[in-house]
């Protein structure tokens, strides 16, 4: 698995990338996603999640951006409904969390999750991964930290 920059060689593949129906109210788009975060004047961090040479996900950042309250925002994570249960989730957010290691006080990761009650949303999955409930809310979803230094995650 490897975290690819989007280009014109990839985008329509992975602009084409689809969660099930009962997650799309939980995740925007690729596409969507791309065109946000060209409008923030420090544009965020992306990737494609590729398995081999077969795109199966992306992946948005906020990378330092002061317009956030936290340093490293996890703003996407879509891993396309035909690739999911693969683990692909979980590899992602290790590349995520090596690459915020070697960023300036990379030292936690931020993200948040809607409809925390439904079973489709996406934080039993963030749980397991390490990530701890705040008890906190941003922008009307659950907030979460997975905390970086070092032994603890």
């Amino acid at each position: 698995m490897s975290l690819r920059v989007i280009d014109d060689s990839n985008r329509a593949a992975v602009e084409a990338l689809r969660v099930g129906p009962d997650q799309s109210r939980f995740v925007d788009g690729v596409r969507s996603s791309i065109e946000e975060a060209a409008t923030y004047e420090k544009p965020p961090w992306y990737r494609a999640i590729y398995s081999g040479d077969v795109p199966v996900g992306f992946v948005m950042l906020a990378d330092d951006d002061p317009t956030f309250r936290w340093r490293y925002y996890l703003w996407r994570l879509l891993i396309d409904a035909r690739h999911q249960g693969r683990g692909f989730g979980r590899a992602a957010l290790d590349h995520v969390v090596a690459y915020v290691r070697t960023r300036p006080g990379g030292d936690e990761l931020v993200t948040s999750v809607a409809g925390p009650e439904d079973e489709a949303s996406p934080l039993a999955f963030y749980l397991r991964y390490g990530f701890v409930n705040t008890g906190e809310m941003y922008d009307h979803e659950l907030l979460l930290r997975l905390d970086l230094r070092v032994g603890s995650a």
